[in-house]
């Protein structure tokens, strides 16, 4: 399963020019993808034998959170890992691909819907053209049973959708699929003395390519100020939103 080691959500993030910033901030395991940890850990509770293997591309700081996926109860972990904070999803999603399949062959990839940092989505889709593997996100309910997977997954106005696919399969979790656990201290420091196999893009033999998405820099919301309150006759109030907004330059 892919994991992503992200500011925490309460986090202030600060630009500090250019694409860098602040990353004093606490970072935890990105939250979609704890759902995704929590229905691997059910599925291996009603499959003997299964193994969950934690892997996530990222500096060297992103192994915290394939500690806290070993403390939670994954098997093993694997940390490509990078220089930069910020890569190009389609160079993410070659390097996962290349580091689980040296490692072996998959029958199920889990990872979240989403990160919450750069919130692009790609993740699952970028491996299942990797892989070859059908895909599907937003999953809310999850069953498994003779090599086929039949999930339940969000569309728009509330709809869900029911699909089936043969494994291997790759199914991106969202809220509502289940209830991520936590983990215990004495978990926590058991898993400090696991080891976490590291790799390079030069173990597995990739060259840094010509990004397809570049970021060029980071830029805090602008304060959008107080909300005013309008009073008098709906003329009135009309009026007065009016001069407001042409003297803010909205119109």
């Amino acid at each position: 399963m892919c994991l992503k080691h992200v500011p925490d959500t309460a986090a202030n993030i600060r630009p500090l020019g250019g694409t860098a910033f602040d990353e004093s901030v606490k970072f935890i395991m990105n939250p979609y993808d704890e759902y995704a940890l929590e229905q691997a850990l059910l599925i291996r509770e009603g499959c003997p034998g299964a193994e969950i293997i934690a892997v996530t591309v990222g500096r060297e700081a992103a192994a915290s959170t394939l500690r806290t996926a070993l403390a939670l109860g994954a098997d093993r972990a694997i940390h490509v890992r990078t220089e930069a904070y910020f890569t190009d999803p389609i160079e993410t999603g070659r390097l996962l691909h290349q580091a689980i399949s040296r490692d072996g062959s998959p029958d199920l990839i889990l990872t979240g819907r989403q990160s919450i940092d750069t919130e692009t989505m790609q993740t699952p889709y970028r491996l299942g053209v990797f892989f070859d593997m059908p895909v599907v996100i937003n999953v809310v309910a999850f069953s498994m049973a003779d090599g086929l997977v039949t999930v339940e997954r969000e569309i728009e106005g509330d709809i869900r959708e029911v699909i089936e696919m043969a494994m291997p399969c790759i199914v991106g979790a969202t809220k509502e699929l289940n209830q991520p656990r936590s983990a215990t201290l004495p978990d926590m420091m058991k898993a400090k003395k696991k080891e976490i196999r590291v790799m390079t893009r030069a173990d597995l033999g990739a060259a840094p390519g010509l990004p397809a998405v570049e970021l060029l820099g980071l830029q805090a919301v602008p304060d959008r100020g107080q909300g005013r309150m309008l009073e008098g006759s709906p003329d009135a109030m009309a009026q007065e939103l009016l001069h407001i907004l042409r003297a803010d330059h909205t119109l």
